[in-house]
């Protein structure tokens, strides 16, 4: 079994990858490639962040690769600066239209201490 293949199972038992691409300070207009090349290697799980600004570029790596949907693990991040049930409902939409794909398989809250203590969260889905 390759690095690619191998899985972590969490509480609730979804899988996830081990290994996945980062994607951090690759360029809107350039994520995409580095996706598609990415996955064509064997890489199926796609770290991605609305901080990066490059969601758009990611989803269309994801949409052109060759491989569908179900396959991939898609993990984006909740920018720090959304702090209210509100504001951060509509940045998960926001995401989810960016990368232009049904769901993101992970949503994390992006460096949460980052701009100060933030109030009791609950699902927001």
């Amino acid at each position: 079994m390759t690095i690619f293949e191998q899985t972590l199972t969490v509480n609730n038992g979804n899988r996830i990858p081990k290994l996945g691409l980062g994607t951090w300070k690759i360029a809107d207009d350039k994520v995409a490639e580095a996706v598609r090349q990415a996955i064509k290697l064997g890489y199926r799980h796609i770290d991605t962040a609305q901080d990066y600004f490059n969601e758009a570029g990611v989803g269309e790596g994801i949409r052109t690769s060759g491989v569908v949907r179900e396959e991939l693990f898609v993990t984006t991040k909740l920018s720090a600066a959304h702090k209210d049930y509100d504001s951060a409902r509509a940045a998960i939409e926001g995401s989810l239209a960016k990368l232009n794909i049904d769901y993101i398989d992970l949503m994390i809250i992006h460096a949460p201490q980052a701009l100060g203590k933030f109030p009791r969260w609950r699902a927001l889905f």
